[in-house]
């Protein structure tokens, strides 16, 4: 009696493995002989216990495959952490960045505007200069001199009035003030040349109209002026009932 068996093992590359047995066997008798069923089991034996190895060594290569797909995984994880981290800082950056540029801006344009402020405050500070200095040299030039009948006199040609105005004028200041500049009556409180009532209304023809005799008899040659058309109006009302 022979007995032919035949066992191939094929392990795939990735680690699968496949076992195919064929077995070929002879006509066998109907009874078998002690040594034969011992040389049977044994190889029984063998075949089991190499096929145990095989298994566990594709266990053991799918294990690994499986820890190498999970190291490969939680490394690819970590990279995609790090480009959204990487993302979010270049986001924030360029936010910071868009927020100091407009910052910056803000505040060149505010830094702008103040120079332009002060720049037209200074022009019309010299503008306002450059009018008072005129007034002033206005003022200088035809500011009258002399004793205040003299500067009355002069001015009465201002007004439109003739020099023979002055015949109605002098008695009638020389009536109220006797033409003194700081004349003042004790009852009424006049005060001045023209006996202005209240005094202070002399200063809208000169801040001067305390000590200046020119501002005082401007503002009574107004006064005279829209009250009476003339000095001798004035002093025809003064003869009359006694003030003017």
């Amino acid at each position: 009696m022979s007995i032919k068996r035949s066992r191939a093992v094929t392990i795939a590359a990735a680690g699968t493995l496949t076992l195919v047995t064929a077995i070929s066997a002879a006509t066998l008798p109907s009874s078998s002989s002690p040594a034969s069923a011992s040389a049977d089991a044994y190889t029984t034996t063998i075949s089991r216990q190499a096929d145990a190895q095989t298994a566990r060594s594709a266990a053991g290569s799918g294990l690994k495959q499986v820890a190498v797909f999970d190291q490969m995984r939680a490394l690819q994880g970590e990279r995609q952490h790090q480009q959204q981290v990487a993302a979010a800082k270049a986001a924030a950056a360029k936010v910071a960045a868009h927020k100091a540029a407009a910052a910056k801006a803000a505040a060149a344009k505010a830094a702008a505007r103040k120079v332009a402020e002060q720049a037209a405050a200074a022009r019309q500070a010299a503008a306002k200069a450059a009018e008072q200095a005129q007034s002033a040299r206005q003022a200088a030039v035809t500011a009258p001199s002399g004793s205040p009948e003299q500067i009355a006199e002069r001015m009465l040609g201002q007004f439109g009035w003739s020099s023979g105005q002055f015949s109605c004028l002098q008695p009638l200041w020389e009536h109220e003030s006797g033409w003194n500049m700081t004349a003042e009556n004790p009852t009424s409180g006049a005060y001045g040349i023209p006996q202005a009532l209240p005094a202070s209304q002399m200063s809208s023809a000169g801040a001067d109209w305390q000590t200046d005799a020119a501002t005082q008899i401007r503002w009574g040659l107004t006064y005279i002026q829209d009250r009476y058309g003339s000095p001798c109006g004035a002093w025809s009302h003064e003869q009359e009932v006694n003030w003017y």
